[in-house]
Order: structure tokens, then C-alpha cells, then sequence
């Protein structure tokens, strides 16, 4: 799908297969690789966000350090970051309640306000 600005108002808006605005929350659909070098973004990965985590994925560490790397890397606090689904697998839906920032490296464009 076409990346296209989300206008006030609207509900859902797709960016991409990836990622999507649903009123002022972003949704992520997110490939996770546990026990990498370090944390980052790792672009795309068919219809998901790549992301490289360094915790291993026991005990729910792996989604621990997920969501506080998409906390950081969004501008707000943990507790605005939500596992939706994918609790025990590598593929996972995240919710970022009222993103602060925008990270360059996902093509996101700004949000238009009427």
C-alpha cells in the first residue's frame, strides 16, 4: 500500500503492510531477531518492520527489551507501548499510543492536522 499522510478524523490510515495509523495510535507489525548484535531497526522484512533485539527470547525478556526499544525510539513512555499479539513468537502487532517522534529510517510522513 501507498504511504500516505493520516487526516485528522480518519480511522485507520495504511502506510504500508507493516505499519498503520489507527486514530493517533501506530501500529506495527514487527519480524523480531533476538540475540543480535545490538537493538535496531533492520528495515523491512516481507510485510513487517525488522527489529534486532541483543535479549535472548526466554522468560518474555526478548518482548521486555522490544518494547522499551520502540518506547525509546518513538519518544513516549513505556507504558505506552502495547504487545498486541505474538506473545511467544517472532511475529508480533505492537500499538504506539501518541508517537512523539517519527523515526526517519521508516519513511513515515508527517501527520496532517485540520
Amino acid at each position: 500500500m501507498e504511504a500516505t499522510p493520516c487526516p485528522r478524523g480518519s480511522r485507520t490510515v495504511y502506510m504500508n503492510e507493516a505499519i498503520r495509523w489507527e486514530g493517533e495510535n501506530l501500529v506495527l507489525r514487527i519480524e523480531v531477531q533476538p540475540r543480535a548484535s545490538r537493538n535496531e531497526l533492520a528495515g523491512f522484512h516481507g510485510d513487517r518492520l525488522k527489529v534486532r533485539l541483543t535479549s535472548p527470547p526466554v522468560d518474555g525478556r526478548a518482548n521486555a527489551a522490544l518494547l522499551a526499544f520502540l518506547a525509546g525510539l518513538f519518544g513516549v513512555p513505556k507504558n505506552h507501548v502495547t504487545l498486541l499479539t505474538g506473545e511467544t513468537g517472532r511475529a508480533k502487532r505492537v500499538r504506539v499510543e501518541s508517537p512523539r517522534r517519527l523515526p526517519e529510517e521508516l519513511g513515515l510522513p508527517a501527520r496532517t492536522r485540520n
